[in-house]
This record gives structure tokens, C-alpha cells and sequence, in this order.
């Protein structure tokens, strides 16, 4: 069934930009090589060269706060960082696309009277992996836990598991937050292992990390160690194979 684009969701680095979005595309494609041969019966031949991915979001234009459009794309023009994008919701298991991408450029401003509007785009800096959701945006952390288990596969020889993490918000007296992704053979977790740890982080950021096959393991979740006085953060994680 067609699907209306009415929930979008977009996170780039330490950022939720969903609400001052209005448009967002992610493209991927991979370069036409040609390889035709005299064996060839007169047809052209072709396979895949390198593949490239890029994002352009736009929207309504907001500053004043580090989590704002203005502040955060300013912050990170030329940088790289983590980008999620998520067609319908962000709950855990909601269907995501997640890259490392280079803040190309940034515009802003318009016609008198306008709303004042942004755009941005991002190209791909390494694999854009498609996933799953499995820390959602709305809930707080203030303790140590561990996420929704999902069942992405098992990752074979020469792909990778590949997890983005962006922090929104972090908040009390010296907050710590310590992501973590865990693979498991089981939906409970009985026998969890730790395959990858994001560096300690005490505000507001994003991180991407890979985690090489071949891993034997189908079940994967991201759990977190939060340490401080009353600290409390919110997050959102993805993972996806590629």
C-alpha cells in the first residue's frame, strides 16, 4: 500500500530536527561501470562501482538552542557525523536508514512574510545500512538498562552490523551515558555479549560504530550505563545491517 508521508522522522548528530522538517530524500545509488567484452554478442556489459548515498532535508528555520536547526547545522557545516532517517515513526522496531554524513551546505532565509525557511544536505561518508530502531526518542533514561531486542540476522563474513546513537538531551550533575550494542542466539538475552561500546557521553552528540562478521548471533539490542547525581538523558539509537 502507498504510504503518505506524515510522520517522518530525522536525526542528525545531537539534534531532532522532525519538527522544523518538512521534506526529507535519501538517495543511494552505485556507480554504472562499464566491463563489455568482444565475448559480449554485441550487448554492452556493466556491474556496480562505488556506491554513494546523500541526504537533503528541509523545513522551517528555529535557533537558539543547541538542538535547533539553526545552532545544530551551523555547529557541524563540514563535519561528519550520524544521520537517521526514519519513513513512518521512531518507536523501537520502526524501520530506519542510517549513514555517516558530511554536512555540505546550509541555507536559510526567504521572501518577506514567509515563514523563514532552512535546507541542508548531507553526502555519505561510508555504508548507509537499512534497520530498525532500537532506542526511541521519547524515553528518558535516569538508570542503567537495555533496549527493545531485535532480530536483524546473523552478520556474515565482509558485512558489518553498523549503529548510529544520538544524544538529545542529558541533564543533573555530571550526567554520563555509556552506550553499548549487545548481540545474543535468544530474543532474552540469557547469554548477551558486547560487540561494540560508544564513548562515555555527558551532553548532547552523536556517534556512529561498525561491528565486523562474521557474528553467528541474530538478536541485537543497544543497552547503555548511565552514571551522576539525578541524570537523565534521552537518545536515540538505530541498527542496521549492510
Amino acid at each position: 500500500m502507498p504510504q503518505v508521508l506524515t510522520d517522518v522522522r530525522l536525526f542528525v548528530v545531537g539534534a531532532d530536527l522532525t519538527s522544523t522538517s518538512n521534506k526529507v530524500e535519501l538517495s543511494s545509488e552505485a556507480e554504472e561501470k562499464d566491463r563489455t567484452t568482444y565475448g559480449s554478442g554485441g550487448w554492452k556489459q556493466v556491474q556496480g562501482g562505488l556506491r554513494t548515498s546523500k541526504i537533503t532535508a528541509s523545513g522551517f528555520w528555529e535557533a537558539g538552542d543547541p538542538g535547533m536547526v539553526d545552532d545544530a547545522t551551523w555547529a557541524r557545516l563540514g563535519g561528519t557525523g550520524p544521520w537517521t532517517v526514519c519513513p513512518h515513526l521512531a518507536t523501537a522496531g520502526s524501520l530506519a536508514y542510517l549513514t555517516q554524513a558530511l554536512s555540505t551546505d546550509y541555507s536559510l532565509g526567504g521572501t518577506v512574510g514567509d515563514l523563514a525557511p532552512w535546507s541542508g544536505n548531507g553526502s555519505g561518508s561510508g555504508v548507509t545500512a537499512r534497520g530498525q530502531i532500537a532506542h526511541p526518542p521519547g524515553t528518558a533514561r535516569s538508570s542503567s538498562g537495555a533496549g527493545t531486542a531485535l532480530q536483524l540476522g546473523a552478520v556474515p563474513a565482509g558485512r558489518s552490523l553498523y549503529a548510529t546513537l544520538h544524544v538529545l538531551s542529558a541533564a543533573g550533575t555530571t550526567p554520563s551515558l555509556t552506550a553499548r550494542v549487545e548481540s545474543d542466539d535468544n530474543a532474552g538475552f540469557t547469554s548477551a555479549t558486547t560487540r561494540a561500546t560508544f564513548t562515555a557521553v555527558t551532553g548532547l552528540g552523536g556517534q556512529a560504530l561498525a561491528v565486523p562478521g562474521p557474528v553467528a548471533d541474530d538478536w541485537w539490542r543497544v543497552a547503555w550505563t548511565v552514571a551522576g547525581t539525578t541524570p537523565s538523558f534521552t537518545f536515540v539509537a538505530a541498527l542496521g545491517l549492510a
